[in-house]
């Protein structure tokens, strides 16, 4: 797979075992399209994410990482199978992925629902997911909205959940009339509108989303496999050195600069 991130194209034979006392090869990999906290643009992995977890495997000189975009289906797929020794930034669903291990939390999300201006002329929007029965529902390829009972209770209900890949496609879709409503992080939402109105993508006028309903805070993680450990003697150490790491960047606030450097106009 070629390296989207010059910086830290370091290692062609990411999992292969180092050499002793060389640093030991690590591969990465990042949503590709998860702006603004993973994405890729002109051919560089970027986003708050990434930026987090770069400046914490800097302070891991044993270790040689090399970061690689990956679509967020096919990224969870590889840690289900070993193929992948670790993904961000995954939710901690640990019993509807018991082969993913978590780090500590790296940035807190806030999921919420929009929806189009039509479908909230039609009925009242209130409480999710009591009124949003028989509406299609948005959500990004590979998302989870909740736990099996939450995801029951979205059946029970009759909402029908629409995946496709990345918040443009969805918002996109939102606005055209593909799909009532979609639920995602309120700041990639906001983000990727900005982005749409200034590429002028929606049309003229720019059809009216709103913001519907307030649901459950999330944090993201960096994900490991917990498949194949003879593939990967190295996870536990990699993973105490990168929680010490984030917990020394939250210590300092360097996890709040990455955050409000990345919003800056």
């Amino acid at each position: 797979m070629a390296c989207l991130s010059a910086a830290f194209c370091l290692s062609a034979a990411a999992s292969a075992a180092a050499p002793a006392g060389a640093p030991q090869p690590v591969v990465l990999y990042g949503d590709d399209d998860y702006p603004p906290y993973s994405y890729v643009e002109h051919g560089q992995l970027k986003g708050i994410y990434t930026e987090i977890v770069r400046t914490a495997v800097q302070a891991m000189p044993q270790y040689q990482v090399e970061l690689r975009p990956v679509p967020w289906k096919r990224g969870l797929l590889m840690l289900q199978t070993g193929q992948a020794f670790g993904l961000y930034p995954p939710y901690s669903w640990r019993s509807e992925r018991p082969y993913v291990r978590y780090s500590v939390p790296l940035l807190m999300e806030q999921l919420v629902v929009f929806c189009n201006a039509e479908v909230m002329a039609k009925r009242a929007l209130q409480q999710w997911p009591a009124d949003y029965g028989g509406l299609h529902i948005g959500v990004n390829a590979g998302f989870l909205l909740g736990d099996a009972g939450q995801m029951a209770a979205l059946r029970a209900g009759k909402v029908v959940l629409d995946p496709a890949k990345g918040t443009r496609t969805n918002l996109l879709k939102l606005m055209r009339g593909r799909i009532d409503c979609y639920v995602s992080d309120r700041l990639s939402a906001q983000w990727e509108l900005q982005r749409i109105r200034r590429d002028g993508q929606a049309g003229a006028p720019m059809p009216a989303i709103h913001e519907t309903a307030q649901l459950d805070s999330q944090q993201g993680h960096l994900g490991f496999t917990a498949r194949q450990p003879d593939a990967y003697p190295y996870r536990d150490d990699f993973i105490e050195q990168f929680n010490a790491a984030i917990a020394r960047m939250q210590s300092s606030g360097e996890i709040r600069r990455i955050v409000d450097q990345a919003l800056l106009p």
